[in-house]
């Protein structure tokens, strides 16, 4: 790896753990995509493959009170938060076990527990929800920090720039992190916007913000970290801009006519996958057995939770207005 942390040597457990919960989830999705042929998972699907790091960087720097929101490419986000697989799972079954009763699907995981406010299906969608929640826990004089993820293509939005701006005004506790892969649903940034380094947006309205090696987990939750830090000790928002690549298409149907095979093979071989393993195996600090037991630990855990999603029950439709209404008061 080319970020050489004293983390890294200091503690070697926790590097591999790193490892193995970006492993969770790019096998987790392989398995969704199979599934979803097997039409087993129906609706959209949106996968996070090449984008590990991101998801899994920054959640190493939140606490158990902090709050996330995702975006509608959120599976990753959702398991490297600590969403159970089983339910994540049973969610894209559309089981009533699922974190959202089976109601949300694929791009609307939410877990109040865990502070996982859901995928968001439009977007830029999830912006604004977010200042808000975090003018909310300023007014209660929280120190809880909200981070919302979104897209480059969320940048051309209004609520994109909106959102910064009141975030800025009112010096929000809340950590903006922007997965640029560079092509959002299948423009490249090059031909979209014309400044292209989405950091320096944010610091257009004051923000703290810079970009990082998206596909680095150890650079990633470096800086995720310090901004969140800093976020806690009333410094305000900050922006961080983590430089990924989606190696699938946008979804299940895209036919990716806007970049070349080859592109996508040369970034798949800096992935954050093979990237944090060469870093392991060059150090001699992960051997061939090692390997062999963490993806058998990681394929077991997806084996159990297919086997519940696919025992749970649907939702009754009994249950059809439940969570409708809001029961008035007398």
């Amino acid at each position: 790896m080319q970020t050489d942390t004293n983390k890294i040597h200091m503690d070697i457990a926790y590097i591999k753990f790193l490892f193995k919960q970006m492993l969770r989830i790019r096998r987790f999705e392989e398995k969704c995509a199979e599934l979803y042929t097997q039409e087993k998972i129906r609706g959209f699907l949106h996968l996070y493959i090449g984008e590990e790091a991101v998801a899994v960087g920054i959640m190493q720097a939140l606490k158990p009170e902090d709050a996330v929101f995702g975006t509608y490419r959120e599976h990753g986000h959702a398991l490297a938060r600590g969403l159970s697989m089983d339910k994540v799972m049973s969610e894209m079954f559309g089981k009533v076990t699922g974190s959202s009763r089976g109601r949300g699907g694929s791009m609307h995981i939410f877990d109040a527990e865990k502070q996982f406010y859901g995928g968001n299906a439009i977007v830029a969608g999830a912006l604004p929800l977010a200042v808000g929640l975090a003018l909310a826990n300023k007014m209660q004089n929280k120190k809880n920090v909200v981070v919302c993820f979104f897209g480059e293509g969320a940048v051309a939005e209004g609520e994109f720039h909106e959102s910064l701006n009141l975030a800025k005004l009112w010096h929000l506790p809340i950590l903006f992190v922007c997965e640029n892969n560079g092509y959002a649903m299948g423009t490249a940034l090059a031909i979209s916007e014309s400044e292209q380094h989405i950091f320096r947006k944010a610091q257009s309205y004051g923000l703290a913000a810079h970009a990082v090696d998206g596909m680095n987990v150890v650079e990633v939750e470096s800086a995720a970290s310090q901004y969140c830090n800093s976020i806690r000790n009333g410094d305000g928002p900050c922006l961080l801009e983590c430089k990924t690549y989606r190696f699938r298409g946008h979804s299940m149907f895209d036919t990716q006519l806007y970049r070349k095979a080859d592109e996508v093979e040369e970034w798949k071989s800096k992935g954050p996958i093979k990237k944090l393993k060469r870093w392991l195996e060059a150090n001699n600090k992960l051997n061939a057995d090692e390997l062999i037991q963490i993806e058998d630990e990681v394929a077991a855990e997806i084996n159990q939770a297919i086997v519940f999603a696919e025992k749970s029950p649907l939702e009754d439709i009994s249950d059809l207005y439940l969570g409708v209404y809001a029961e008035g008061q007398s």
